[in-house]
């Protein structure tokens, strides 16, 4: 009989623990954290880089695709335009705020697509590579805080439950560096609690205007194997030509 109450006290306090809420005070870190993971970037502004992406899947060779990004974070504006391969060259993506399209070059046609696109055939989608402040406190709550360790790194450890339609994911956990608050790892996972996502970041380079995460991983878990790594070079900050966030400008390059 005693171990009857034993374990069923074991299973109380199992319950409870699971259930238990974040404190107000560790939910306001932790979102004071998010927030600074952001603005340790060097995203401010303006901004033009090359993406390239290696895309791997099992039992097929791997593929290399390239874009040229233009960005103005300060007003929603972004215009992604494929480079490699040949085939596809000038494919393009336009955002505006919430209105984005997708550019063919053959068609000449712009079609309406969402934040949630993927570019191409790979792991990537396009609220990936945007770089616009995310409203944390507007888009989630704090599911869970606590510290840990990654490889060699301490870290914060926080979970975020998607309040609105707005996230991609159901829920996400980030590992963040305790010492300079950058993300070093990302898990997504669906409204059962399935991991379906897994991105890496494990170089940072620093330049004058901050940080900013020149290789990432991003695996996809449902599909054992398949990943993309996006690799950022000749990253600028030269103020933008307004010329550049319109559909006359793809248009113009074929």
């Amino acid at each position: 009989m005693k171990k009857i109450i034993t374990l069923l006290a074991g299973c109380a306090l199992f319950t409870a623990a699971a259930f238990a809420q974040v404190s107000s005070a560790d939910a306001e870190k932790a979102f004071k954290i998010m927030e600074e993971t952001e603005d340790v970037l060097a995203y401010h502004g303006d901004y033009s880089a090359t993406m390239s992406l290696v895309i791997e899947r099992p039992n097929k060779p791997k593929e290399n695709v390239q874009y040229k990004i233009f960005e103005r974070t300060d007003d929603d504006l972004m215009t992604i335009v494929q480079l490699f391969p040949e085939a596809d060259k000038g494919v393009g993506y336009l955002r505006n705020g919430d209105n984005i399209w997708t550019y063919d070059p053959i068609s000449r046609k712009f079609s309406h697509t969402s934040i949630k696109e993927a570019l191409g055939d790979s792991d990537v989608k396009l609220d990936d590579v945007e770089n616009n402040k995310t409203k944390w406190r507007e888009n989630y709550q704090v599911e869970g805080f606590e510290k840990g360790t990654l490889g060699k790194y301490e870290v914060y450890i926080v979970t975020l439950k998607a309040t609105t339609t707005e996230p991609s994911y159901a829920k996400s956990k980030y590992f963040i560096r305790t010492d300079l608050n950058l993300v070093l790892k990302q898990e997504n996972y669906s409204g059962s609690d399935r991991i379906m996502q897994t991105v890496l970041l494990p170089k940072y380079s620093k330049v004058p205007a901050g940080y900013v995460p020149t290789q990432i991983i991003v695996r996809d878990e449902l599909n054992k194997g398949e990943q993309t790594t996006q690799i950022i070079s000749d990253l600028t900050f030269d103020a933008l030509p307004d010329k550049i966030f319109t559909k006359a400008y793809l248009e113009g390059l074929n």
